[in-house]
């Protein structure tokens, strides 16, 4: 694994850990190769203790995963970030609504601190999902500061750093060095709650990236699917990705599961799920189930727009449904 790659390292650089280092064909020519061969270079990251420190203020590490692009991965992301980062206001309402009389109480509750970020470098769409596009990230002496969509959900992404239709065309030891620098330089403040990580499709350097450093910390994945087919059989080899890295599973979303008419409440399967869908599979791997997702035309207008569902429709069934996944999650971590 490319990992404390030399800045003057070649493009294919397999990294100083490697057996094959300053002996694989992409070393011909690297004025590290000689000390690389030699096992010099070898030794402990010096990264992976500075990232540990940094993110030392974080109580919960997530990360979210799909084995296939467009399944809405990116939008589970945005959307439970942004239902945990209210959940207390949306508890607090729904008591108020079952209550005829409730006494407001001015006394200040602790909120909770969200961060949200995006290693998903080919197709950062947080920045828009989150409606801060044209927003930056600044530097102080205390690291770089994400971009805030409210006071406690802050958000990094390249997407902040680059025109919006520029393509990002790294390989490998680039895009490493970018996660690396993303997770030990960031400032998210005195505490974090949650740390939710959106990662892009498959199992590729990104994911590499992110198990070498954070692998002894993650609290688990939540992996996304559609009711489908083509979709599930990715979603195999993303469990089989979890189980050989040792990256506990927190649970399947299934996204797209049937769309309810907003005029006659009847529900059609646009997608079907031929073999039982996301549930079906968590049942025959042994993962928890957290929930299924509806096709609902408000999910998207708020992946438009930077709104969060389950504030803006807090009655529809799509919010209902990432209720239930936010309570399954909270739920699976009081049992542990």
């Amino acid at each position: 694994d490319p990992e404390n790659v030399p800045a003057d390292a070649n493009e294919e650089c397999v990294g100083p850990q490697s057996e094959q280092a300053g002996k694989a064909s992409s070393c011909q020519g690297c004025p590290n190769a000689s000390s690389c061969a030699s096992g010099a270079n070898k030794g402990p990251d010096p990264n992976i203790a500075l990232i540990n420190d940094t993110l030392s203020v974080v109580k919960r590490k997530i990360v979210v995963l799909s084995g296939k692009g467009g399944v809405g991965k990116s939008t589970v992301s945005t959307q439970l970030s942004m239902a945990l980062a209210n959940w207390e206001k949306i508890q607090k309402n729904r008591t108020q609504e079952h209550a005829e009389d409730d006494d407001d109480d001015d006394d200040e509750e602790e909120v909770t601190q969200v961060g949200l970020l995006d290693v998903d470098l080919c197709g950062p769409s947080l920045p828009t999902m989150l409606g801060l596009t044209g927003k930056d990230m600044t530097r102080t002496n205390l690291g770089m500061v994400p971009c805030y969509y409210q006071d406690n959900l802050g958000v990094i992404s390249i997407g902040f750093a680059i025109d919006k239709e520029a393509p990002v065309i790294w390989r490998g030891p680039k895009k490493n060095g970018l996660i690396v620098q993303f997770l030990r330089d960031v400032y998210w403040g005195d505490k974090l709650d949650y740390l939710v990580i959106d990662t892009p499709p498959g199992t590729s350097d990104e994911h590499l990236t992110i198990v070498n450093y954070l692998k002894q910390t993650l609290d688990g994945a939540v992996i996304v699917t559609t009711p489908q087919d083509v979709a599930l059989t990715d979603v195999r080899r993303e469990i089989d990705f979890c189980r050989k890295t040792k990256i506990p599973i927190l649970g399947i979303v299934e996204n797209m599961s049937g769309f309810v008419c907003p005029s006659c409440k009847t529900e059609s399967q646009i997608f079907r799920a031929t073999s039982g869908g996301g549930r079906a599979l968590a049942k025959e791997c042994g993962i928890p189930f957290l929930g299924a997702i509806p096709l609902d035309p408000q999910v998207m207008e708020a992946c438009e727009t930077g709104k969060c569902v389950l504030t803006e429709h807090p009655h529809s069934e799509t919010s209902k449904a990432f209720k239930k996944i936010v309570e399954n999650l909270l739920a699976n971590w009081e049992e542990k």
